[in-house]
Parts: structure tokens; C-alpha cells; sequence
């Protein structure tokens, strides 16, 4: 078949092979001789947000463009990213992001909150960004040996 990934001599994860068999040569690739992204939370501070790191993202690219409310940034996010963010996962992440010091809320002369980027989120949203090119790029290179280019 045309479109199958390549066959991996490594054995299944519930498999386990008998003690006195050894494994096969793995046929797969050489090992990426790019050096492995930073996974220390202090080269990517977004790191200690766990599943938020997205949200967080999106958001602070978000705010580089100026300062937003949460509807303004749920309209940009979705314009530019085509995600939507729920109320709760917004709000969750701009909780986290303002108390770290990556953004600050602005005063406001109505209900609606404004919040800016701050000079730390700036820093830690590049980054990020940049650790996550990297893995991308790893990413594609790794699939256009196996899998043909994009």
C-alpha cells in the first residue's frame, strides 16, 4: 500500500519480547543530530503551564498585536489560529499569565477588561515560539524522510 507508514521493528507497546530473544535491527532513520529542545521550565517559562501552554500561547501572540479584552481576544484567536477558546479556559489562562507577570490588566471604563502584554511575557512568548520551531522543524524534517515532503 502506497499511503502505509513505514513498518517499525520496534515491538508494540504491550508486547514485550521473550528474555532470550534479542530485538531486530531497527531499520528506521538516523537519529535527528539537531540538538533536543530545551525542556527545562527555565528555557521556556510557558512550560509550567501544562495543558495551558496552548491557551497561553495563543493568547500572548494575541496581546502582541496590542492590548485586547477577553471577547477581542477570543475573535483574534479565532481569526488567526482558528481555535475558540471557551469562557473557562480563557479566563483560567489569563488568570495564570497575570499572576506570573506576562500580562497585566489594564484600568477599564466598563465591565469589559483590557490586559497587555507585559516586557516578561514578551520575552517568554518568543521563547516558547522559537523551541516550538524548532521541534516543528524536526517534526517535518523527520516526516519528509519517511513519509515524503509535505
Amino acid at each position: 500500500m502506497a499511503d502505509s507508514p513505514p513498518r517499525s521493528s520496534t515491538p508494540a507497546p504491550d508486547s514485550t519480547p521473550a528474555p532470550d530473544s534479542s530485538p531486530a535491527p531497527d531499520s528506521s532513520p538516523a537519529p535527528d543530530s539537531s540538538p533536543a529542545p530545551d525542556s527545562s521550565p527555565e528555557g521556556t517559562p510557558l512550560v509550567t503551564f501544562g495543558r495551558y501552554a496552548g491557551p497561553a500561547t495563543l493568547i500572548l501572540s494575541s496581546l502582541a498585536d496590542g492590548p485586547k479584552h477577553g471577547y477581542a481576544l477570543t475573535k483574534d484567536i479565532e481569526q488567526f489560529a482558528s481555535v475558540r477558546l471557551a469562557p473557562g479556559t480563557l479566563y483560567e489562562a489569563l488568570s495564570r499569565l497575570e499572576s506570573q507577570g506576562f500580562i497585566k490588566a489594564l484600568p477599564s471604563e466598563d465591565r469589559r477588561r483590557p490586559y497587555q502584554l507585559t516586557a516578561a511575557g514578551a520575552q517568554a512568548l518568543r521563547a516558547h515560539l522559537a523551541d516550538q520551531r524548532r521541534v516543528a522543524d524536526v517534526g517535518l524534517r523527520r516526516l519528509s524522510r519517511g513519509w515524503g515532503p509535505a
